[in-house]
């Protein structure tokens, strides 16, 4: 295994639960990567080295303060790239 941070994949698992009935915010790759850096570079990461180490992290990922701080930041970090998406 390598180093991991598992909140990227919480943070892709939240985008994508919260933009499928979304029509009011682009939902292409580059929205959808940018909303997660945002979201990210306000969340506290968690890094994995080891099977072990991912299954101890994943029992953090159950609390529901968790997931009450990955919704609003992925909400936050969606208005932010909604109001003005960076399309070339």
């Amino acid at each position: 295994m390598k180093l991991h941070n598992l909140m990227e994949d919480e943070v892709i698992r939240i985008i994508d639960e919260f933009l499928k009935d979304r029509e009011d915010i682009c939902t292409c790759d580059k929205c959808k990567l940018d909303i997660a850096a945002i979201a990210l570079n306000n969340l506290k990461p968690k890094y994995v080295v080891t099977e072990k180490g991912s299954l101890f992290a994943k029992v953090d990922i159950l609390d529901y303060q968790f997931d009450v701080d990955l919704i609003k930041e992925v909400t936050k970090a969606a208005k932010i790239v909604g109001n003005e998406p960076q399309h070339e």
